[in-house]
């Protein structure tokens, strides 16, 4: 006589409903701890690559994740070990319910396996912007952001490729040999795209500019404050932000101004030709005088023109890389200055309407 346990309902005995059942519940009640054991034993394994890692940290990046994907392969291995009823077997567009169910099965795994990895990718990046805050060299900051959507790119496309070929059981060989056949069609649609993370490559690698220069292409200038595999963003002075493509940022004039060794300032003067030569003398060393000032580092000042009219003086200074807003409170100390000395020499300004041409 059979026992209760080898009762048969449908094609499984009552110990297989139950040991399947007990299994499901013990992975349920005890997710969190057997993946805080998972998420300590990875910590180790980590921690012989990097130190200094952050425990709890890295828990709170992993626990969940790990948690799914533990939950996920546990309960699809233990509803594999069940023969599938024939009550339940219908087929939908030539694809049976079994067969459905198995796809579903393997599609769960990968796509919790793949947020895993993405949390472990994140972690990882993370440690590394970390150690590259400590350096000066902000290239180091901009390599992880951009190597850390790279290789998420990466493995979504490995994972997609997994879906592929185990749950819906498509020929990978085949496929990518078929993909290759239309790569050309693709490359020519998204030339663009493709240039830009060409582009992206370059600035990486040539290194024109890093995250928090002050640059200057076309019309835009602003602070780099990311750059990633297609785009650069630019906060502007307006606090505006631009989406630069990384093609146009490589193929156009850039200047970057957190690189020039100085600042330059200009000043021009239209004077009056009623001007007497000793004024325009005493105007002169006046201005002269005026750029013998401590930020100043190299000027020059001339008598540039004359003109029918009026004479023109022409003025430049170098200061080092200072400060914006230092730069323009000397500036305009500098003109002030200057419209001083004008107005003590008694200087007029051209007739308006006059002809100026020389």
């Amino acid at each position: 006589m059979y026992s209760f346990w080898q009762q048969q309902w449908g094609e499984n005995s009552v110990l297989a409903y139950t040991s399947v059942a007990g299994v499901m519940l013990v992975a349920w009640l005890f997710r969190r701890y057997l993946s805080s054991f998972l998420a300590g034993w990875l910590f180790r394994v980590m921690g012989r690559l990097w130190t200094g890692i952050d425990r709890m940290q890295f828990k709170a990046l992993i626990i969940t994740p790990l948690e799914r994907f533990v939950l996920v392969l546990v309960l699809t291995i233990a509803l594999y070990r069940l023969r599938f009823p024939p009550a339940f077997s219908f087929t939908i567009y030539n694809y049976e319910s079994r067969l459905i169910l198995h796809a579903l099965g393997k599609l769960l795994i990968i796509v919790s396996f793949t947020a895993l990895l993405l949390r472990i990718i994140d972690f990882a990046a993370t440690i590394l912007e970390k150690r590259a805050s400590r350096t000066p060299d902000l290239s180091d900051n901009q390599l992880i952001v951009f190597f850390k959507d790279f290789f998420k790119v990466l493995v979504v496309i490995f994972s997609i490729l997994l879906i592929l070929r185990y749950a819906f059981g498509f020929d990978i060989g085949g496929l990518v040999t078929g993909i290759s056949i239309v790569g050309a069609a693709i490359a020519l649609a998204l030339r663009e795209s493709l240039e830009n993370l060409i582009a992206s490559f370059i600035i990486f690698f040539d290194k024109p500019f890093v995250t928090g220069d002050i640059v200057k292409v076309n019309t835009i200038t602003g602070t780099v404050e990311r750059i990633g595999l297609r785009s650069t963003r630019i906060r502007t002075e307006q606090k505006t932000y631009v989406t630069v493509p990384n093609k146009q940022m490589v193929d156009s004039i850039l200047d970057n101004l957190s690189l020039r060794s100085h600042r330059r300032a200009d000043i021009k003067l239209e004077l009056s030709a009623k001007a007497t030569p000793a004024q325009l003398e005493q105007l002169l060393a006046g201005i002269r005088e005026v750029l013998q000032q401590e930020l100043i580092e190299q000027s020059s000042v001339s008598l540039s023109d004359i003109r029918h009219g009026a004479v023109c003086i022409e003025a430049d200074y170098y200061t080092a890389p200072i400060p914006v807003d230092s730069f323009n409170a000397l500036k305009e100390k500098v003109n002030m200055q200057i419209l001083e000395w004008v107005h003590q020499l008694g200087l007029d300004w051209p007739a308006e309407g006059g002809d100026r041409k020389s």
